[in-house]
């Protein structure tokens, strides 16, 4: 059974009168599929489908990026890389089954890949905590990445996550500890890092792992700081202010790269990622391919570099500083005052002669 959002009604009708062409026999009196009709009503459905999805508003992105069918993290790891072995624990308190975890090939190289589950139904939701990572999920990816990295070994994650979880125990066993050391952990890193938001990009959950040397975004994923119900709360107390919100948040795929917080951005299939997965899968892995071969002969303090280059200069597009590709020294270059206040002999001979003045006029009086 399909899902359909509370925009995509017309399509739904289309879709449905389609589907009962095709199978006639369910219907009184018919005999033979009208494949006039059918190709009709396929091109009427196909630029409806573009009409509404190349206009959706900030809120019905978010809600195309919540779709149920969407394709999860196992999805891609299921299907894109090899011999996939996944590890658990974090080596002080215990599994966390919201985030996939373990070291696969890709076209014959060896990843690490790191993918936050959301789950497929009811049952694997509540299991999977619904993509929401605790201290000890955190932890184990900080674990398996400081492996990654002694053994030069690129790392790849999947974000889809509302946030981290915000649960009693959670918080007790270190949630904002576990966050900051695993950004601490991303940002140090000497090998690349490659960030795909797939679905939801929520808060401090997903820039834990979100980091990276390039971070990537699906045409109607989201990455924010805070959901838009949540934002409408703490602003104006009306959750139903949503629209409102998500418009100011500027978490589109599209506002995100204008902004030159993420790097690129995979386009969808006509209708949302979760029509043609078989599509998406080709786009991410073209993606993957393009960004592994662009650090390929970096060294490791090149990829280092290149990273921290890329956060500092967020924000900075229209600040004072001139040359950008000099933010990885972390040194502030002297101008002539500094130098001479730097300078002890004058500083020196500067304070002598303004004693001197003191004490003269001093006499004076």
């Amino acid at each position: 059974m399909k899902n359909y959002l509370n925009f995509e009604n017309e399509i739904k009708n289309l879709e449905n009168e389609i589907d009962n062409l095709k199978d006639p026999y369910n219907q009184s009196g018919l005999s033979q599929v009208d494949t006039e009709k059918i190709s009709k009503l396929q091109n009427e459905l196909d630029k409806k489908l573009k009409t509404i999805y190349s206009n959706l508003d900030p809120w019905q992105t978010t809600l195309v990026a919540r779709h149920e069918d969407r394709p999860k993290s196992k999805f891609f790891i299921d299907n894109l890389f090899d011999d996939f072995i996944s590890l658990s624990g974090d080596r002080h308190y215990g599994e966390d089954k919201s985030v996939i975890a373990g070291f696969a090939k890709f076209n014959n190289q060896s990843l690490l890949v790191i993918g936050q589950e959301k789950g497929e139904d009811l049952e694997s939701r509540i299991e999977r905590n619904f993509g929401m990572m605790r201290p000890e999920g955190y932890r184990k990816t900080i674990r398996l990445m400081e492996i990654a990295d002694k053994f030069n070994i690129p790392i790849i994650s999947f974000i889809d996550t509302p946030g981290a979880y915000p649960g009693v125990g959670a918080e007790e066993r270190g949630q904002a500890e576990a966050i900051a050391r695993s950004i601490e952990c991303c940002m140090k890193l000497k090998v690349p890092t490659l960030a795909f938001i797939i679905g939801e990009g929520g808060s401090g959950g997903a820039i834990a792992l979100a980091s990276s040397s390039r971070v990537i975004m699906l045409e109607n994923a989201i990455y924010s700081v805070i959901s838009p119900e949540g934002c409408a709360t703490i602003l104006w107390r009306d959750p139903k202010k949503m629209l409102d919100a998500a418009k100011a948040m500027k978490l589109s795929a599209k506002d995100l790269l204008e902004l030159n917080i993420i790097d690129e951005i995979i386009d969808e299939p006509l209708g949302g990622a979760h029509r043609d997965k078989n599509l998406l899968l080709q786009n991410v892995e073209n993606s993957i391919k393009k960004n592994l071969e662009f650090f390929k002969d970096m060294t490791a303090e090149e990829i280092y570099n290149n990273r921290k280059n890329k956060f500092l200069k967020i924000g900075r597009n229209k600040g004072f500083m001139n040359n950008l590709e000099d933010l990885s020294s972390l040194k502030i270059k002297e101008n002539k005052f500094n130098q001479i206040l730097n300078n002890k002999k004058i500083v020196f001979s500067a304070l002598g002669l303004a004693i001197i003045v003191i004490i003269s006029l001093i006499t004076l009086l």
